[in-house]
């Protein structure tokens, strides 16, 4: 019997694309539903990779795209927003100033809150990033520094 891809992507690297469909929602029930859709369709269209680094930008990716395309979508520019976040899930196993830090990430815009997530929680370079986003390093670079600028006012702030 063939090997079951999805289930094993699913297996190393589910917890990754939730975190990274919450970072680009904001809401548990939105992170969960992208998440099945992205290993629905690695099982639906089972892909060959080179190494799980490569698996794992490929999930990433086709997370990202679909977070893109959720948002764009007619059901969700029509539903009245509720602060069933969900941060209480994703942070039971952190500490109360990552915590806190969690929560003013989730205030950022989601370009800020992309770049932020791949390279502090998931440990890409600009460089993978860059690819993972297809965007140019420059843009990935600047990003990142004004998301840094952004997190150290709103930590100023408090």
């Amino acid at each position: 019997m063939k090997e079951n891809i999805a289930l094993n992507a699913f297996m190393k690297f589910g917890d990754m694309v939730l975190r990274a469909a919450f970072s680009h929602t904001g809401r548990m029930s939105d992170a969960e539903d992208i998440t099945q859709d992205v290993f629905l369709t690695l099982h639906l269209k089972p892909v060959e990779f080179s190494s799980d680094e490569h698996m794992k930008a490929w999930l990433l990716r086709v997370t990202v795209n679909k977070c893109r395309n959720f948002r764009k979508s007619s059901w969700i520019s029509g539903r009245v927003e509720t602060d069933s976040r969900g941060l209480d899930v994703l942070s039971c196993s952190m500490s109360a100033e990552e915590t806190e830090l969690l929560d003013i990430v989730m205030t950022l815009p989601e370009k800020y809150r992309t770049v932020l997530y791949l390279y502090y929680y998931e440990g890409y370079s600009i460089k993978e990033i860059a690819g993972i986003l297809k965007k140019n390093e420059n843009t990935v670079s600047s990003l990142l520094q004004r998301a840094r600028a952004k997190m150290k006012s709103k930590l100023e702030e408090e």
